[in-house]
């Protein structure tokens, strides 16, 4: 990957906008990272989960005896021995959605409703003793007939839930504008329809977690591998009826989460209950099949989609009912994506009626919940491939439809129709960057002559815009001690996207010291201050912010400081680096490790004035912020074997402040890569009688390096006015446009074939087939 120069930051001697390495990068390259699999306790018992093979069945007995007799199993855990002890996970409703509360069980109780639902937990002094009697544990099932469609679940005989008659776990509908005078004036109805695969989030470190009880402070401590400490904590403490100061979560290094470890594991808490029962240490973790199995899964969409279409490609309005696949329960999140899907269906342009029905339908399936993208993929995909559709109907260049439609810089904050209010956005400079970059021109007269020799030539635009710094509010706190060096405790929490790096250089900036004298420090409940973690791309917007708001106590403190060791007004200090001086004055002056170590003498601070120099700070939104940018691809389908070359890829993102350059692309990257995996291979796939048929990576088609296309990057900056960083977020960017872009392009290389739209992923076969492929 490159990044042009015209994409690059300047950062004026300031160090946000500077591309550091990662200084965590040190200790991983050395192997000195510490996971949950490298967290050993004195006295530590292992837990082995067993899981059901049935996608619908009644549970009739569980025998566990024979388990129970083998060397060094301590205890066999099942839905009886939790009852009235644990609640299941709890639901959120969220914007307006009315939600059934079917909340996931921690073990199965009286139906399984998916292959891999945990249904006993075996304890035992060896994890090869708890694997050993977990297969030993007898189940009998009575089998049920299964639900794996979403689009025909709804409204089934079948019912998963009493609860749920009908099937419908997630109910919202909105409406904005006049929606029937925009389809009552449109020259023409354009339809499409969409079906947006499930995803398996695929991280190298799988699921667990480490739980011991003190009996004597009655203090919870949970090791987890999770994307933050936050949430776990809080879900723990309605599933075991625990006040949460009662609960301490330590999150370790974690090798990836891609959204999938945002909600507590159901076994981690299974894992809990143990450890209090047993006044041991009790540590489960999940292998890669149990990963496939059971970690909550990602999309899982169908949508049939119209817009009204004025003259010259106007769009006047957008009809839509998505079907979103929610699983047999609910987790926390599962609710958001979808909604998120359904709230951007108007995407980057200025489209004054729209009209969205959402269900979330249960189904003997995995829950879904969010990864990476976590609904702004699906919108991104639907929106601008029917922008292509209306442009291929009237005969237009896609590109023009789009210029034709952007929001306009000037409108900003804008409200779209669904309830979005857009922060700031040059959508228009994006796409013109995007196309300047892949040289659009002159790929059209190349398509020219491919078409005219028979080749299947395509080039794909895509414009998207996300949503990002959901939770609202962040937390940090920082401490100065006497000898200059900054400590910062962030309620974010990275897995792998530098925070490390990129907090020390927010508050290397604010308080004139280099990023190396800063120490951030993140992950556990005890040390830092209550926030609510890392997802859907907040942790700069958010979570910097909130570093920001406590820096600033203490750069205003430091400079009355300053000013009583110089005798000087406050309102006369000026910050010149690490250099406080009196204005005009340069050579009457202290440097900021001088000032710390005033700080802490109580004769060199000012009178009325508290000892220390340390802060913390909150920091809310007012709304989410929107990044958003245009992704490019021109790609070749071959009519031999229908395999897909992609041949170019562009990625223009817009976030807003991009602290470090090098970490954003490292997040295009990572991002694009994950997209292009969802374009190309991966799938979860079941069959009609909920049994999964990608459990393993046999099945289920992870990209390799070798599959990755080069791609040519490039950020613009369009600041946030919600946030002193002007911050927005990067991390999921690829997984948005990526695909559409791609999508496009794949439409595009048909088009002469007759071919409208095809469906993820672009496998050879399925190519083949639509070629005319016997």
């Amino acid at each position: 990957m490159t990044r042009t120069a015209a994409g690059a930051t300047t950062t004026d001697g300031r160090w946000v906008g500077r591309s550091l390495r990662r200084f965590e990068d040190a200790r991983f390259l050395r192997g000195k990272g510490r996971y949950l699999a490298d967290i050993a306790l004195p006295g530590m018992l292992h837990m082995a989960v067993l899981r059901s093979p049935h996608a619908h069945a009644r549970l009739i007995a569980i025998r566990s005896e024979a388990a129970r007799a083998v060397p060094g199993v301590v205890a066999v855990l099942t839905a009886a021995d939790l009852a009235g002890r644990v609640q299941p996970l709890p639901t959120d409703a969220r914007e307006g959605a009315q939600v059934v509360p079917v909340g996931h069980p921690i073990l199965a109780a009286g139906k399984v409703r998916y292959v891999g639902e945990a249904v006993a937990a075996v304890v035992a002094e060896t994890h090869q003793a708890a694997v050993d009697a977990r297969d030993l544990v007898e189940v009998d099932y009575d089998p049920l007939p299964a639900l794996v469609d979403a689009r025909t679940a709804q409204g089934a005989a079948i019912v998963l839930h009493e609860k749920a008659p009908d099937n419908v776990l997630v109910r919202w509908r909105r409406a904005g504008g006049d929606v029937g005078a925009a389809f009552s004036a449109a020259r023409r109805v354009v339809r499409g329809t969409f079906h947006i695969p499930r995803l398996a989030a695929a991280p190298m470190e799988t699921r667990g977690a480490l739980a011991a009880h003190d009996p004597g402070t009655g203090v919870l401590t949970v090791w987890c591998s999770a994307q933050d400490p936050h949430r776990p904590r809080a879900q723990l403490s309605r599933v075991l009826g625990l006040p949460d100061d009662r609960i301490r979560t330590i999150v370790p290094d974690v090798g990836g989460g891609f959204g999938s470890k945002g909600a507590l594991a159901p076994e981690a808490a299974a894992a809990a209950v143990a450890a209090m029962d047993l006044s041991r240490p009790v540590r489960w973790i999940e292998d890669r099949r149990e990963n496939l199995l059971a970690s909550y899964q990602g999309r899982g969409l169908d949508a049939e989609v119209e817009m009204a279409v004025g003259e010259g490609g106007q769009i006047l309005g957008v009809r839509a009912r998505l079907i979103a696949d929610v699983g047999a329960y609910l987790y926390p999140s599962t609710g958001g994506p979808p909604l998120s899907t359904a709230m951007l269906l108007t995407g980057v342009y200025d489209i004054p009626a729209a009209e969205v029905d959402l269900v979330g339908v249960a189904t003997n399936k995995v829950p879904t919940g969010p990864y990476r993208g976590a609904g702004r993929p699906e919108a991104a995909l639907i929106v601008e491939r029917m922008i292509d559709l209306v442009a291929a109907d009237l005969d237009l260049d896609p590109l023009e439809v789009r210029r034709r439609n952007f929001i306009p810089p000037e409108r900003f904050p804008y409200a779209n129709p669904l309830g979005f209010t857009y922060d700031s956005g040059n959508y228009g400079q994006a796409l013109d960057r995007a196309a300047a970059l892949l040289e659009y021109d002159r790929w059209r007269e190349e398509q020219r002559r491919a078409r005219a020799a028979g080749r299947l030539f395509g080039i794909g635009m895509a414009t998207f815009i996300e949503r990002a710094g959901p939770g609202v509010w962040e937390s940090a706190a920082a401490i100065v001690n006497p000898s200059g060096r900054v400590t910062v405790r962030t309620g974010s929490h990275s897995q792998g996207q530098g925070h490390e790096t990129s907090f020390a250089q927010i508050a290397a900036d604010v308080l004139g010291i280099a990023p190396q004298a800063v120490v951030v420090q993140q992950g556990d409940s005890a040390v830092v201050p209550r926030g609510v973690g890392t997802f859907g791309s907040r942790s700069t917007a958010v979570g910097g912010s909130a570093l920001v708001v406590a820096l600033e106590k203490i750069r205003t403190k430091a400079t009355r400081i300053a000013a009583h060791l110089l005798e000087a007004a406050p309102e006369d200090i000026v910050w010149d680096g690490d250099r406080l001086h009196v204005r005009g004055m340069a050579s009457r002056n202290v440097t900021f490790q001088q000032v710390a170590a005033a700080a802490y003498n109580p004769s060199r601070v000012p009178p009325g004035t508290e000892m220390g120099l340390d802060a913390t700070g909150y920091f809310a939104l007012t709304g989410p912020v929107f990044p958003f940018g245009a992704h490019a691809a021109v790609v070749e389908v071959d009519r031999d074997t229908g395999a897909l070359h992609i041949i170019r890829l562009v990625a223009v993102d817009d976030a807003g402040r991009i602290v470090n350059p090098l970490l954003a692309e490292g997040q295009v990257r990572g991002s694009a890569a994950q997209g292009l995996g969802q374009v190309l291979s991966e799938q979860v796939v079941y069959d009609e009688s909920g049994q999964p048929q990608t459990a393993t990576f046999a099945e289920y088609g992870l990209l390799r390096a070798p599959d990755l296309p080069p791609l040519v990057s490039e950020f613009l900056e369009t600041l946030s006015p919600l946030n002193p960083l002007g911050a927005k977020g990067i991390g999921e960017a690829g997984c948005i446009g990526i695909p559409a872009a791609v999508a496009n392009a794949v439409a595009d290389a048909l088009a002469p074939l007759g071919v409208r739209h095809v469906d993820f992923p672009f496998s050879s076969a399925k190519l083949w087939q639509l070629i005319g492929g016997d």
